[in-house]
């Protein structure tokens, strides 16, 4: 195929991730959590797939009309961050000013966080908690803690956004990679059955969601004090 209609092409497959939003948030204006978030997790695999397809193609040079970086934080903004605000917020987990405060919280700062150039560190980690919202998101629907655990969770991660903590890129982060990648797609998986099954309370999606998502936090807190000599 010749490459610039293949760099073009993954463009237009990072734009499909706009697509999936709109049907995600019909869905959120009807309450329909499940189908939110199952559309939220068909974006959030494109996201994982468009970034090393448009390296393997080079679209800088190819396409270099548009701007890969700049559509897909566009897009991030929806699916990572606005959708997941307003679920919390319509969902009723967040009862009265816990609500207004979860999504004053979560958009801006996660507004000056996409805007920050410090947002990747040299070994193309992230530099903070990288708002990664829609997956907060889904574990509070499908464990639905106290609200006072939700609140403070996003206070908590708000906070470690402009912290000088690293937080691991399952793709692009070298070390730890072979560990990283395969939980980052047990998570989709576990998200997506979660999703499927409408959130009920199955043990083994739980715990699997559980303990998936607590080492993609930890990860790169774990990779920062610990010697590079150790895996």
């Amino acid at each position: 195929m010749n490459p610039r209609v293949t760099a073009l092409s993954v463009h237009l497959l990072t734009a499909t991730g706009a697509v999936f939003a709109m049907l995600s948030m019909l869905a959120a204006a009807n309450h329909q959590w499940s189908l939110m978030f199952l559309w939220l997790v068909v974006a959030f695999a494109v996201d994982g797939i468009d970034g090393p397809l448009a390296r393997r193609f080079d679209v800088k040079k190819y396409a270099p009309r548009f701007d890969g970086v700049l559509l897909d934080l566009i897009i991030d903004y929806l699916t990572y961050v606005f959708i997941p605000a307003f679920a919390l917020f319509q969902s009723g987990l967040l009862p009265g000013w816990t609500g207004w405060v979860t999504i004053i919280v979560i958009t801006f700062a996660s507004a000056m966080y996409f805007c920050d150039g410090n947002m990747k560190t040299k070994d193309k980690s992230f530099h903070g908690f990288p708002g990664c919202w829609n997956m907060v998101a889904l574990v509070m629907f499908a464990i639905q803690p106290n609200f006072w655990i939700i609140l403070t969770v996003v206070i908590v991660l708000a906070i470690a956004m402009f912290l000088p903590l690293k937080f691991v890129h399952p793709v692009r982060t070298k070390r730890w990679r072979f560990i990283s990648l395969p939980i980052t797609l047990l998570w989709i998986a576990f998200a997506g059955w979660s999703a499927w099954v409408d959130f009920s309370a199955n043990p083994v999606i739980l715990w699997g969601l559980t303990g998936t998502s607590l080492y993609l936090i930890s990860a790169g807190l774990l990779q920062q004090i610990s010697p590079k000599k150790i895996l």
